[in-house]
């Protein structure tokens, strides 16, 4: 048994659409999660056409996406940070403070589209910033960075529900624990930008967290959980995520890199964070927070 899960923003989800989509595929009754954002309804089997219909549905502003019924509540969350749980890039923003804004959101680009080597570019970036002020590290949290829509949503609801909640981001500490602390995860990890004597230094801590070490907190937190891969959800939208977004149960790709979403079976482009919850049944109802 197949759950078929249809978001869009808030008031735009045509109940028309649905039904007709319930219709064509033979679905079960059509169940609204949120009125006019977001429905679903079962399948016995998997669509032949689930990604012709998936582009269809992309163009009326609706997120399609087709997931076993069984074992959907997941009992973890596993988030990147930048540009997934909160809307900016920190290194860009720093960059911006710095006066190589735009130099290094070209690199930041290219890195999570997967064109470059993550450990490479993210070196090279922090370089940019040697001397910069201690400071502006608490500058850019107060006035740059804004949580992504529907995060502490998310967060509020799955905890409530007993899920553990951990943030692994190639980011840096210094806004890893913010947000985390912010948004109730449980545990964060990230690199740790190096600083002496108030001033960056423009290098990172080693060994730098990419994509090998978001994999490795998959698996390290899972074991120490006693649970399953299968019962992760993870979310992230570039290529150093791909690797968390294969292995566990369900990887989300929100608003990702076209080559990243080209990989992930789950892709949100059109809602926020709280699609996460309506892909494990949950109804805006039942959201805590």
């Amino acid at each position: 048994m197949f759950m078929t899960t249809l978001i869009a923003k808030p008031g735009q989800l045509d109940p028309s659409a649905a039904e007709a989509l319930r219709n064509a595929w033979g679905g079960s009754a059509l169940q609204w999660l949120s009125p006019d954002e977001a429905a679903e309804f079962a399948v016995d089997t998997l669509p032949d056409n689930q990604w012709q219909v998936w582009e269809d549905m992309q163009a009326l502003g609706i997120d399609l996406v087709v997931q076993p019924t069984e074992g959907r509540r997941k009992k973890m969350l596993l988030a990147d940070m930048d540009s997934t749980m909160i809307q900016q890039e920190c290194i860009d923003e720093l960059a911006d403070e710095a006066g190589v804004g735009e130099r290094v959101k070209d690199i930041t680009a290219r890195a999570m589209n997967g064109e470059l080597d993550f450990e490479g570019a993210l070196t090279e970036r922090v370089g940019l910033l040697k001397g910069l002020p201690e400071g502006i590290i608490a500058q850019v949290l107060e006035t740059r960075i804004t949580l992504m829509p529907g995060g502490p949503a998310l967060l509020a609801t799955m905890k409530a529900s007993g899920a553990y909640c951990a943030l692994v981001s190639g980011g840096f500490t210094a806004f890893t624990a913010r947000v985390a602390d912010k948004l109730g995860f449980d545990e964060n990890r990230a690199n740790t930008l190096l600083i002496e004597d108030g001033a960056l230094t423009g290098t990172v801590g080693m060994p730098i967290l990419g994509r090998e070490a978001k994999v490795q907190a998959l698996e390290e937190i899972t074991a120490r959980l006693g649970i399953s891969e299968a019962d992760v959800m993870a979310v992230g939208d570039g290529a150093n995520d791909l690797g968390m977004l294969g292995r566990a149960g369900a990887g989300v790709a929100l608003h990702a890199k076209p080559s990243v979403a080209a990989e992930c079976d789950i892709r949100i482009n059109h809602g926020d964070l709280t699609a996460l919850l309506y892909l494990q049944g949950y109804a805006k109802s039942e959201f805590a927070g």
